[in-house]
């Protein structure tokens, strides 16, 4: 049927900031009576709309579109709201308190002892208020820019949460089955943490109105078409990939799933500490979608620049987790306060000793000069030890190592240039400054005070003269030089082509202290730990010669056995928090292994 009076007409329109907005803007028009069609273009800012002109007029197309919460010329949703762009930058600052001042949480001595789902569920409570500070800013991208009504920024906010949830929950499925926490590089985080923030830019740029990467950058749509997801698909998919994301609270939470042995039991826990943080969260997206809602261009440039600041703070901690400190977001070396603090190492028996402390102000001092050449021993006081400042991360050694409270050394050589550091989320950072002589140089007078720890186990290996790391008498009597080899060094056990081989824990150490495998032969490791003192903390398995974490554990007090198969010849020590506790030696052929060699090798006794 021809209509005499249909109409063509092109509107230009203001404050689209996704793909899901020329789908709202479309029915908003097609639910008019003689609306014929109506395509919009995010691209181009603007709707084609065929209609009657008997049965429509273009107030009413104007009308639909503004109530949907647009902009056509100079006519605005609505009033610009004090109260609302109050509420907004409130939450822009809450995000960054939050993530400034909410990691002093110390999840792992909650998760010891006997753990039940309640309280995963209120651990998970306590820990939403970091998850805020850390990834509010994604979750406000995405809240902002949905559905303009209540209903949608709700609906918005639970889409990213249940796509969260559903993430961390396969998270814990896949650790417990595998057997082993994911390893993830220093390169990867620093690439996970640069592309979220690059993305909260975009999503910024885009939902403050600037045109300039709509036409290039399109973020995609999940073909997901149950009704919840019908009008949300990113806000679910950004959210399943937050668990990518570095974190000290998910890390800990691995641990966690590991020790539960099962892929179910793994991802039961994952899930019911996840649906603790979701009260929080999800309240926090719904609030700041609801604050942008039907306002005026004005408010929602206002939302999108808070996105993109927080984008930039969130690619910064990827540049720092790369090594690399911005001027921006950089280190104030001639602060006076706690920020840019100054020391310079002291020379002592050949190496160069720099010392610093760890507590839930950071990293003091955060600026260490060094001498080219020397030896340092960088030694690192953990007096308050939280789920972002327990792992210091230097990108130029490639190395992640894992503080624990007390005394922790960290051994290296400087070269020519400078180190940076910061914790394993980018959020703490420091810089080693490496000179050519440490002592012309001048620094500030600052009164330091580093409490010193007396531990003497520790290292790539143990020492000749041994103390417990409680600093409790050794079951070794305190010289190890004196004990039989027989007693300190076993050889696994072969039967049937089945190896086994048993470590019994004896106040805080185990005897042996080191067993003997043949390589490419699985063998079965027991750890007996019902007379341990202390199973608590982060156990490790590491490859000595390329300094890596083969496996991780966590204990409690009984007997544990795992199938342990390297295919090459080399060391692995076994740590706890860091402190040395064994060392299980590969050879290539058991039956011809000495003990004695290879107890001249460990033990370097003269």
């Amino acid at each position: 049927m021809i209509i005499i009076s249909e109409k063509t007409q092109n509107i230009a329109i203001k404050g689209m900031t996704c793909r899901s907005c020329e789908r709202r803007i479309e029915k908003a028009l097609l639910a008019l009576p003689g609306v014929l069609a109506a395509a919009a273009s995010y691209s181009d800012n603007n709707v084609h709309v065929t209609y009657d002109s008997q049965r429509c007029h273009q107030e009413e197309l104007i009308q639909a579109i503004v109530a949907a919460g647009y902009t056509v010329g100079g006519k605005q949703g609505s009033t610009l709201s004090v109260f609302k762009m109050l509420g907004i930058a409130v939450i822009f600052f809450t995000v960054l308190f939050l993530g400034e001042y909410t990691s002093n949480f110390d999840m792992s001595s909650k998760l010891q002892g006997q753990v039940t789902y309640v309280t995963l569920f209120f651990i998970g409570i306590f820990t939403s208020l970091h998850c805020v500070g850390m990834c509010g800013g994604i979750m406000l991208s995405q809240s902002v820019k949905e559905d303009t009504t209540k209903k949608g920024a709700f609906l918005a906010a639970i889409t990213y949460n249940v796509g969260r949830v559903l993430g961390y929950t396969v998270l814990g499925g896949i650790v417990g089955a595998i057997g082993s926490v994911l390893s993830i590089s220093i390169e990867f985080m620093a690439a996970m943490a640069m592309i979220a923030g690059v993305f909260m830019v975009i999503m910024g740029l885009n939902i403050a109105g600037l045109n300039v990467l709509r036409k290039y950058v399109k973020l995609p749509v999940i073909p997901l078409r149950k009704r919840l997801f019908k009008r949300a698909d990113t806000p679910f998919l950004v959210g399943v990939l937050n668990g990518l994301l570095p974190c000290g609270p998910l890390q800990t939470m691995q641990l966690y799933a590991l020790a539960s042995g099962s892929a179910l039991s793994g991802a039961v826990a994952m899930l019911i500490f996840a649906l603790g943080t979701l009260p929080l969260m999800l309240s926090f997206g719904a609030i700041s979608g609801w604050f942008a809602k039907g306002s005026t261009n004005r408010l929602m440039k206002l939302s999108g620049v808070f996105v993109v600041v927080l984008g930039l703070i969130m690619t910064n901690r990827g540049l720092a987790l790369a090594g690399v400190n911005t001027s921006l977001f950089g280190i104030a070396e001639n602060s006076t306060g706690k920020v840019g603090m100054v020391a310079r190492a002291e020379l002592q028996d050949g190496y160069q000793i720099i010392k610093m402390k760890a507590d839930n102000q950071g990293y003091t001092p955060n600026v260490l000069y060094v001498q080219k050449g020397v030896p340092v021993k960088w030694i690192i006081n953990g007096e308050q030890i939280n789920s972002c400042n327990n792992q210091l991360v230097i990108p130029a050694l490639n190395l992640k190592h894992k503080l624990t409270a007390g005394e922790n050394i960290i051994e290296f050589t400087p070269q020519e240039q400078d180190l940076n550091f910061s914790c394993w989320m980018g959020m703490i950072k420091g810089l080693i400054r490496v000179v050519d002589d440490v002592n012309a140089v001048d620094i500030s007078k600052e009164n330091i005070s580093i409490p010193q720890s007396s531990g003497c186990c520790g290292g790539g290996g143990a020492n000749s003269s041994c103390c417990s790391s409680e600093g409790t008498e050794s079951i070794y009597n305190n010289d190890i030089t004196q004990e039989p080899t027989a007693r300190i060094i076993k050889k696994a056990s072969v039967t049937d082509n089945a190896a086994s081989v048993t470590f019994t824990g004896k106040g805080v150490e185990f005897e042996p202290l080191v067993v003997i495998i043949n390589k490419n032969m699985p063998t079965r490791i027991n750890f007996d730990l019902t007379g341990f003192d202390r199973v608590e903390g982060t156990w490790e398995i590491v490859d000595f010669q390329q300094k890596q974490v083969v496996k991780k554990f966590m204990f409690t007090q009984k007997i544990y056995e795992f199938t342990f198969n390297q295919p090459a010849v080399g060391t692995y020590v076994i740590y706890q928090d860091r402190s040395f506790k064994g060392i299980i030696e590969v050879v290539d052929d058991l039956a011809k292994a000495d003990p004695e060699k290879i107890r001249e090798k460990i033990f370097k006794r003269k």
